[in-house]
């Protein structure tokens, strides 16, 4: 996928690139972005939640434009 409608958009890409990483590393990485490194701002961005599973259907929306704000998507077992 191609980073081009993002950056025209002005929306900030974050995100960890562990795949080369050992695991205890990216355990420690990710725990600490849910924790102390968490933008402090995200609970007044949000505007929508979803379980992955709801995903899929969601996709028609953003398609269409019909959505403003962020979704949070809940994966595994914090699913909304």
């Amino acid at each position: 996928m191609t980073v081009i409608p993002f950056i025209l958009r002005g929306v900030s890409l974050l995100g960890v690139n562990s795949s080369a990483s050992p695991r205890a590393i990216r355990a420690a990485v990710w725990s600490r972005l849910a924790a102390d490194l968490k933008p402090r701002h995200l609970d007044r961005i949000i505007t929508r939640e979803i379980a992955l599973a709801e995903l899929p259907a969601a996709f028609d929306a953003y398609l269409k434009g019909n959505v403003v704000g962020r979704t949070l998507v809940h994966i595994g077992d914090a699913a909304a």
